[in-house]
């Protein structure tokens, strides 16, 4: 399976010379949560206001209509879930409901969320402290407060 293709902004960032010959045209970035363009139920209403609050930095105006698909995925998702588990008997739902929740973590990738899509897009997450660099700050900072200044008359 070869590997996925890179965006044009990619491919210019790393200096590509199959980059493309102008420069591409800037998406406005959202400042402000916008109101969905369609009605949403309860799941993709909170769906829609959490990727705007985490999704600021890469969220554009044209992710908008993939966006709303993704909170109405959602929505339908909850529907046919309570179904699935009212009806055991239903298969057709059931085999459904995995295809729509292939569809959904598709579509949640297209927008850049998942680990591997923002990393794809260039953004980096701010991650915890590895335990090496904990146990290395901890050394420093034992070693600093051990030190004695030469200047001092007061012995250690």
């Amino acid at each position: 399976m070869p590997n996925p293709g890179k965006s044009q902004e990619l491919k210019q960032k790393l200096g590509s010379r199959h980059a493309g010959t102008g420069p591409l045209l800037p998406a406005e970035k959202i400042t402000k949560i916008p109101e969905p363009l369609r009605r949403l139920e309860e799941s993709g209403l909170n769906f829609w206001n959490n990727a705007f609050s985490r999704g600021t930095t890469w969220l554009k105006e044209t992710d908008l209509e993939l966006l709303q698909v993704v909170c109405e995925q959602l929505d339908e998702r909850d529907i046919l879930r309570v179904f699935v588990l009212e009806n055991i008997e239903a298969w057709h739902e059931r085999a459904a409901l995995r295809v729509l929740e292939r569809d959904l973590s598709d579509n949640l990738k297209e927008l850049g969320f998942t680990p591997t899509a923002r990393q794809k897009l260039g953004i980096a997450e701010v991650k915890a402290q590895s335990k090496l660099e904990e146990l290395m700050q901890r050394k420093a900072s034992r070693v600093a407060t051990t030190m004695v200044d030469p200047g001092s008359n007061e012995p250690a």
